[in-house]
Parts: C-alpha cells; structure tokens; sequence
C-alpha cells in the first residue's frame, strides 16, 4: 500500500433519519467527503449483524449482513413499503443509536416489506440464493431462533440444538415464511452494499474491512458446523477465548467465544477459513483481521469461569492458514492487528505473512500498556504499518490526554515540541505526528478528527450496554473540516492523487 491516510467510522454512526447509520444517502456522501478531504480509504467496523450487547464483534453470523443498515427509502421506490410506514421509524435521537427501540419498529416493518415484496419470483434474488451457500443454514437458524424467543441455540429443543436431519426438514417447513423473510433480508444488504461499495471504486475510495478472529457460539456458524469448535458431546464449549490480565483490566476480558479445533481445519484444508476469507474479499478491498495474535497463541479460558484470570496460552495455526489462503485465493490486501502484548513469535508470524501491522499512537506514551511502548511511538514505524491514533477499542485522544499521568503528559509534550497548544487542541498535534511518520497508511478515527472527548467514544472494552451508539451530526461533515483534513494530509504527502485528478477530469 502507498502512502496514503483514511478515516474510521462504523456504517452504523453515519447520519440518517432511521436511528442508525445505514446504504442511504448519507453513506454516498460522506464517500464524497473522504474523497473531497483527499482520503484513500475508508475503514468500517464488521457489517455482520448484532446480538446481545450490540457488538459488531459478536455476531449471528461470519457471513450474513446486519439488516439495520438496509436503505428504507429504497424499499419505498420500489413500492413495498410507504413514507407513511417509515416515518414511524425515523427516530428523534440523531447523536445515539437507541438499539431496543430499532429491534421494536424495525424488524416488524422490514417483515411488511418482505410480504409486499413477492421476491420468490425474482431469478436475481433465486440466483442469490443458490450462490449463497451459508444463507440456508442462516436463515433457519434466525427463524428457529424467533420461535424459541430469541433464546441462544444451545437451549433449544435437543432434536434442533443437535440438528437431526428430520428435525431441520420439519423447522424449514414449519418456518418457511420466516426464512424466507431473512433470505430477503440478505438479498437486499448485499445488493445495497454492493453498490455502495462500487460508488466508492468509482471515486478512488478502498474500504477496509474489519472481521473478528472469532465466531459467536450464538450463530448459525457453531450451529451448523460444531466441529470446526472445541466443543463437547453436547456442543457446549470446552474453553473460551479472551485476554489475560493486563494495565487496562485485572481480570482481563472473557470473550466467550467457542475456540477453533484448528487440527480439524487442518485435515479439511482450511476450507471454512477460505471460503470466509473469499466472501470478505468481495466485499472490501482490505481486510483487517481482529486479533491477528491469536493465529499464534491464541488464550483458552475454561468454560465457566467468570473471569479471564484463569486462562492460559495454546499454540495456534500459524503461517500454515495463511499459506492455504493464498495458495486458493492469491495475494491479498490484509492488516494484521497485532495489538497488546506482542511476543518475539508473534512478530515473527507478521512479518513471515508479510501483512501491515498495527501502530497505535496512545500506546506510545500510556504506562498502562503491556507492550514495548517504544515500538508504538512514530520515529520507529516501518513503512509497513497502519498508524492510528486509537481504535474503536481506545479513548479519544482527547479523554486519553486528559487521563494519563502528569509524567506521561509531560511525556507527550516533550515529544510533540509544544508546551503551548491548549490541551483541547493537542488532536491536531497527535494527528500530525502519525501523518509525518514513515507509516504506508494512517487511519483516524472521525471522533479524533472532530476533537470529541469520550463521551463520543465507540467501545470500553469489558462493559456492557453503553457501546457502539455514537453517530456523526451531518452538520459536523463541513467543509471546514474537510479543509483541515485534506491539508494536512496533503502536507504529510499522503493525497490520493488519484481521486484527485478524477476530480480534475
């Protein structure tokens, strides 16, 4: 990758009038904006949908599309659904995704549409279908799980839970209406996204793609292919994954998802793994793989056990499933994120794969990080990195400053050569500092961009109920801050000259 810069910002904190970012108008705009500001990429969070807590992270499936990100207004110029049936889900709330009040209005609207809509009769949504391998399995995993109240598909009925052949064949029956609803769910992301995401070729913007290393074990992944887990007899995990203990959190972070039996993707040849990584290939340019580590030691966390403290690190796969991959699917654009404590074998795993790894700023001067905090300040990037200045995972810049120690703010101010910049100006500063370095690419997130404090901030790892809400104002996507952003990363050398003189054309 050349040197270039993006900003971070999650589909579902776009603007719109639904209470949830989402394919509208505003997506195509603020493609414009990246454009406008002399952005190469445009970074998202995982597109999969969401289920308890909200996380993008933990999602029903590694395949399927979250279905609050389908455009309403296109579902009116089709004739399926009225203005009248979507103003009774715009939502007043524009700065905060109110989640409960989406899955109340929006599924129950989304269902009308689906009636109107007589898709069976289209060859495009048949030939969809047929295409999709994994949608069976999704939709009746979704549909089952609506008729047992949305319960977790490990208290099923036994019969269902263990997928007994006659069993499936009478919930696909019984439920047919159901899954047919979530196929047309599926049809129309992927057909709204796929045309998105050609707006954005149109306009010199890639968009990284973010998929986590896990799988949920509420999904139709674990649901329908169990041995690709370390699980029981009776399907249930036999440890889970997580992060140990570190400055951040004493007890560390249980995660709860199913670990892979990486001995039995090995004897099908990696073929799950590839066929995931073929689907996310299509759907973005590049791929960042959420806790790349975890492909070399990977942390087990006894089922049961209410915190993370009690785990402790297995050996994973290695270079042998990256070598698979691009044996069956080619060279390809990937991000390693490597974050958190980095052994010497991890960083032999990143650079064997030849993936950009991960450089995140705040860890350059925070003591509470468990890593080498020298290899996280600018000076010692390589050009083969992404340099951020937080994640989604992280502070704003601006709470991140306020909250660290005097010595480490001191720190800060010696590196940065400014003892004068008010300190709800420093984002400016910290952003030059990335933008400078020798790093290929520099990803912003847009709450840094706009200076926000953490009341903007995306995810607090480890608590639940409060995350993945913030949404940008629409007001906030001016030309001012366009100007800013496109100067300097033109005086950081880092302009797409190619949008650029698409514009000039």
């Amino acid at each position: 990758m050349k040197r270039s810069a993006g900003i971070l910002l999650s589909v579902s904190s776009l603007p719109s009038k639904y209470g949830i970012g989402c394919f509208s108008e505003e997506a195509y705009r603020f493609i414009d904006f990246l454009k406008a500001s002399g952005q190469t990429f445009w970074q998202i969070l995982p597109l999969g949908p969401t289920g308890y807590g909200d996380s993008p992270y933990q999602s029903f499936s590694a395949f399927a599309g979250n279905p609050y990100f389908i455009d309403l207004d296109e579902f009116v110029k089709m004739g399926i659904l009225t203005e009248k049936d979507c103003k009774e889900c715009e939502c007043s709330d524009k700065d905060s995704i109110d989640y409960s009040t989406l899955y109340n209005k929006r599924y129950p609207l989304l269902m009308k549409a689906y009636k109107s809509s007589h898709i069976e009769d289209s060859p495009e949504f048949r030939k969809f279908c047929e295409e999709s391998e994994w949608l069976e399995d999704y939709a009746l995993f979704m549909a089952v799980k609506d008729e047992f109240g949305g319960k977790s598909w490990n208290e099923w009925d036994e019969d269902i839970r263990k997928r007994q052949p006659q069993t499936l064949k009478e919930y696909s029956e019984k439920l047919s209406v159901k899954t047919g609803f979530y196929k047309f769910l599926q049809y129309h992301f992927f057909r709204q996204w796929s045309r998105l995401k050609k707006y954005a070729e149109e306009n010199d913007i890639e968009i990284i793609g973010d998929i986590p290393i896990y799988a949920s074990f509420d999904s139709a992944d674990v649901w329908a292919n169990p041995e690709l887990f370390q699980l029981d007899k009776e399907y249930m995990p036999k440890a889970v994954a997580g992060c140990p203990p570190d400055g951040f959190s004493a007890d560390g972070q249980l995660w709860g998802n199913p670990l892979y039996d990486w001995e039995y993707h090995k004897k099908t040849g990696f073929e799950w793994w590839i066929k995931r990584l073929a689907h996310c290939f299509k759907l973005y340019d590049v791929v960042r793989i959420d806790h790349f580590r975890g492909f070399d030691e990977y942390y087990s966390i006894p089922y049961g056990d209410k915190t993370a403290a009690g785990g402790h690190w297995e050996k994973g796969v290695g270079m042998e499933l990256f070598s698979a991959v691009e044996k069956a699917l080619g060279k390809k654009n990937v991000i390693a994120e490597d974050l958190g404590f980095v052994t010497d074998t991890v960083k032999q795993l990143v650079h064997d794969s030849g993936f950009p790894n991960m450089k995140v700023l705040e860890f350059g001067f925070d003591s509470r990080d468990t890593g080498s905090r020298g290899d996280y300040l600018p000076h010692n990037y390589s050009e083969n990195c992404v340099a951020y200045t937080g994640t989604h995972d992280n502070q704003t810049i601006t709470s991140w400053f306020e909250t660290i120690t005097d010595e480490e703010r001191a720190m800060a101010r010696k590196y940065l050569c400014d003892e004068y910049t008010p300190d709800e100006k420093l984002y400016l500063p910290f952003i030059a500092l990335i933008m400078r370095s020798r790093a290929n690419v520099c990803i912003v997130p847009m709450q840094d961009w706009l200076g926000l404090d953490d009341s903007s901030r995306m995810n607090t790892p480890g608590v639940v109920g409060i995350n993945w809400k913030w949404r940008v104002k629409t007001e906030q996507l001016n030309e001012t801050l366009c100007s800013l952003i496109f100067h300097m990363t033109e005086n950081f050398g880092r302009i797409n000259e190619r949008a650029n003189a698409l514009e000039t054309k």
